[in-house]
Formats: structure tokens, sequence, C-alpha cells
């Protein structure tokens, strides 16, 4: 049967279309490497950014818990205060439904609570008795000590970090230190690290004193709810009142003893 020119020409046009079907084929299958290639490098880079940004989280906190240690390194017997603290404040955190207890940055922030007092003299700093008006008034000035040493970096970790120094011995009523801020002007952090900080104080051994039981410091926060202390922090620490009698436990058994005030 002989091929019409018609015929030929559409399977002229079919074997053109085939080809042109091979040819997008085969970008298809380049572009699917070539992403893949592509995805595979981004894994590689995603990979490689976490493990520097755990690497980099690590050096922080090294560093963070070196400076911490610089306070209590002067006095055996304040050591492991700030981790205690840290942790205290984080159960706290949980307990109030808190990102912040997951947020890297807040644990920096609890640990260097009271690196302003590098700059207090050890006459002071280790004085075994109670503070006359005019060393209690050095004393105080590690808050906004502490608050100027870390500010202005430029770095939100010491940022936050420099907000807790400065605010968690201000008061909820109003009349802690340096600058009597009140309620809710008291940074959360702030009012946390208060709570956290008393307790560690009171259930620690000083050189004045024994360590007290955890009831008692139970008592003693409860006591200072709406005073002293952020009603809402309270609560939360009332909440966990068992995890922290654990967590105390725990701790004690690996830290050694200090030697500061109740709420200096």
């Amino acid at each position: 049967m002989e091929v019409t020119d018609r015929e030929r020409a559409l399977e002229e046009e079919v074997l053109a279309l085939r080809a042109r079907i091979a040819d997008v084929e085969e970008q298809a299958a380049n572009n699917a490497r070539q992403l893949e290639r592509y995805a595979a490098d981004l894994r590689e880079t995603f990979k490689s950014e976490r493990e520097r940004s755990a690497q980099l989280q690590a050096s922080y906190m090294a560093t963070v818990r070196a400076l911490a240690n610089a306070v209590e390194a002067r006095d055996a017997y304040t050591g492991k205060h700030a981790e205690r603290v840290a942790a205290y404040g984080l159960e706290i955190a949980r307990a109030m439904g808190s990102q912040m207890a997951y947020d890297p940055e807040i644990e920096f922030g609890f640990l260097l609570h009271d690196i302003g007092k590098v700059a207090v003299p050890d006459a002071i700093l280790l004085k075994p008795g109670r503070l006359t008006p005019d060393e209690r008034r050095i004393m105080e000035t590690h808050a906004q000590v502490g608050h100027d040493m870390l500010a202005g970096s430029g770095s939100a970790l010491l940022e936050l970090a420099a907000t807790v120094a400065l605010t968690h011995h201000e008061r909820w009523d109003g009349e802690g230190y340096p600058h009597r801020l009140g309620g809710e002007r008291i940074p959360l952090v702030g009012r946390i690290v208060a709570v956290a900080d008393v307790f560690d104080a009171v259930t620690s051994k000083r050189v004045y004193k024994e360590a007290a039981e955890v009831s008692r410091a139970v008592e003693i926060i409860r006591d200072g709810r709406g005073t002293q202390f952020d009603p809402d922090v309270i609560d939360a620490f009332l909440a966990v009142e068992r995890e922290f009698h654990q967590q105390w436990s725990r701790l004690q058994a690996q830290a050694t003893t200090g030697a500061e005030s109740v709420g200096v």
C-alpha cells in the first residue's frame, strides 16, 4: 500500500514528538539529578551548621560556667551555688509552662546571676558574721556591677544574663535593690531567680549556720508570697516542691557548701 504524503508527514511529526519527549524526559532526569545533588549539599550544609552550632553552644556553656566559677573559686563554701540556682530556676520556669525553660540562653543567664560578686572585697564576701550596714551596701552593688559587666556587648545571651544579674534581688513589693522595682516591672527571669536563689541559700550550709531542711525553705518562701516574691512564681515553685526536694538531695550530694547571707 502506497504511503501518502499526509501519512508520511504524520509519521515525521510523531517521530519529532517522540524525539522532543525524549529530550524533555532526559532534561527532567538531569534536573532531578541536579535537585538531588542540591538536596544532598543542603543536608550536608545543615549537618555542618548543626555541628558548628552545637560546638558553639558547648563553648558558650563552658565559658559561662567558667565565669560563674570565677566567683565561687574565691570561696570553697559557695561551690556549685550558681549551678544549683540555675537548676532550680529552670524547674520553676517549666512549672510555669514558660518556653524560657527550653531556651539555652536562660540557663546561661541563671548561671551568671552573681557574677558581680567578683568586685566585692574578700573581707566582705567571705565574712563569717552578719554584715554591717556599710558592708551590706557594698555587697548590694554586685547586682549593678554584674549588669554593667555583661550589658552592651550586643550578644543576646549576655544581655539576658545582664538582666538577671540586675534584677534578681528586686522584690515584688518594691523594697528590693538596686532600683526598687516592683511587681511586673521586674523581668520574669529576675523574679524566678529571686526564689531559686533564696531556696539555695536557706538549704545550703553556711559558715555561720547549718543547712535548713527543704520544708523550712518552703515555709520561708511561701511566707514571702506577694511581698518578696511574685505570687505566680511561688505557685509554680509550690507545684514542683517534691521535684525540688529530689533535686536538692541530688545536687547537695555533688556540691560543696557556701558562706553568703540569705537574700544577699
